[in-house]
């Protein structure tokens, strides 16, 4: 195989009551630990809080974690280590990809958040828009000729 294009994704699940806060800190712990084992983060992204398909550890929701990385393939045992000594880690696996090296994703959140820290009134046109986008489409064709003919 070759070893150029291949990297490795590992999902792991937080349990869903530690703070938002507390996730940034375990994501930004096991991208830290990944790279101190040898390995190159390619991606990382929270996936956010998701119903599990079975109750773990009394649990029936988790927030999810999605890493992708690459390396030697000897910094995985050591990563799956942490994160199985944790204990806001409910689940984890990691999985060996082929195939070209997936492209890194800008955060929803982040860029939702800049936009509206800059221009709060986006949110108000743009629903207003859609308001008044909505009135004209709801109209028949008869009306429409009607309105164009008594503003002309």
């Amino acid at each position: 195989m070759n070893d150029q294009h291949s990297y490795y994704e590992t999902m792991y699940i937080l349990r869903p009551d530690i703070a938002e806060d507390e996730v940034t800190n375990h994501i930004g712990k096991y991208n830290k630990l990944l790279e101190e084992f040898g390995g190159t983060i390619l991606d990382s992204q929270m996936r956010g809080k998701r119903r599990l398909a079975y109750q773990i550890a009394k649990h029936r929701e988790g927030i999810y974690v999605q890493l992708s990385h690459q390396g030697d393939g000897q910094h995985i045992f050591k990563i799956e280590k942490a994160m199985r000594l944790s204990e806001d880690v409910i689940r984890y696996m990691t999985v060996k990809q082929e195939g070209p090296l997936p492209t890194p994703r800008p955060s929803n959140k982040s860029s939702t958040q800049v936009n509206n820290k800059e221009n709060p009134e986006t949110k108000v046109e743009s629903k207003e828009k859609q308001s008044v986008i909505s009135a004209d489409t709801s109209t028949s064709a008869k009306d429409t000729e009607t309105k164009e003919n008594a503003e002309s």
